[in-house]
């Protein structure tokens, strides 16, 4: 495989991984009805922890039915965010990293206008993405497009780790040397996530990637590049605990960047080295694990990606050519 790809690949696998049990807060019910992850799995119904009854969005007009054929489940108990979706692919936000990588490769650049009007196309196409769950940016976007106002003022404060999706799929598409790419991260997360959190994770992400990309050390990278979000005295803290014990009981699991952030980087280091170790056991923790995988993905790619992941990633087809692909 095309090394430049690996991050947004790792990423990928990370979220199809994590896709079955996303949003398992309670791990007795995790380990109840998916066992150990070390596997693509379908999701099952019900969703034990699923909170998606208390979920709504009523679009003003057309231009806001991003819901369309999922709008009658949502409101309902049990149902689970993703279960249309099959083994080994990928949830909605991945889903739209693959069509920005895409966009770039056929652009042979980034442009923010064509972007948008990719992505609102993307998400008012009945049928297009088949995932039942839209993280709130996606409902506050185009609350603020059907209201009427322009794509790139839709935008809001949303703080959560969800943001962070596209900037692996940036970093594979436009390079570790394109002096513009830490620009054009921070450009498009704030598209949509206008978070001053978000926004700093988004380039902490993007230096480790780079500096990884380039064959540096991923652990030394992390305690260099994020220092204002873990440290080397608080993971020596941390690797006293299991993982269970640090992402859910110390850090939070849930999507808010705070401790999403920290979480996903702590993983990705106490894993350096180790991909299938690392993505299964951001899975087995639950909670928000889709959305830390593009940052536990990405960065554990860096040590390689066994094949089994990448043969039963539904989407590898899209961004792994056969002439990339090492023996």
């Amino acid at each position: 495989m095309n090394p430049t790809f690996s991050p947004l690949v790792g990423s990928l696998i990370a979220d199809a991984m994590s896709m079955p049990v996303h949003w398992y807060y309670d791990q007795n019910a995790l380990e109840r009805d998916y066992g150990l992850i070390n596997d693509y799995l379908s999701p099952r119904s019900p969703h034990a922890d699923s909170i998606l009854w208390r979920s709504n969005y009523t679009p003003i007009n057309d231009r806001g039915d991003i819901l369309r054929e999922q709008a009658e489940w949502w409101g309902k108990r049990g149902v689970h965010y993703h279960q249309f979706l099959t083994a080994g692919e990928n949830t909605l936000n991945f889903q739209l990293a693959l069509e920005l990588a895409e966009m770039i490769e056929e652009l042979r650049g980034y442009d923010s206008n064509r972007w948008l009007q990719r992505y609102i196309n993307f998400m008012l196409t009945p049928g297009k993405h088949r995932d039942t769950y839209c993280e709130e940016y996606h409902r506050h976007f185009f609350t603020n497009y059907a209201s009427g106002k322009k794509p790139d003022a839709c935008g809001v404060s949303d703080v959560h780790i969800g943001g962070l999706a596209a900037v692996p799929a940036l970093v594979a598409t436009l390079g570790n040397s394109d002096p513009s790419l830490r620009a054009v991260v921070q450009k498009h997360v704030s598209l949509t996530h206008r978070d001053e959190g978000v926004l700093r994770a988004a380039d902490v992400l993007v230096r480790i990637l780079m500096r990884t990309g380039k064959g540096d050390d991923l652990r030394v990278a992390i305690l260099e590049e994020a220092p204002d979000w873990i440290s080397a005295a608080a993971i020596r803290k941390l690797e006293k605990h299991s993982d269970r014990e640090v992402v859910g009981g110390i850090l939070s699991s849930a999507c808010y960047i705070p401790d999403a952030f920290p979480a996903a980087l702590y993983l990705s280091y106490r894993y350096a080295g180790n991909f299938t170790a690392g993505v299964c056991a951001n899975a087995q923790v639950g909670g928000d694990n889709c959305h830390r995988g593009a940052v536990v993905g990405s960065l554990l790619a860096s040590g390689g990606i066994p094949s089994q992941w990448i043969n039963g990633l539904k989407s590898h087809k899209r961004v792994i050519k056969p002439s990339s692909l090492s023996v």
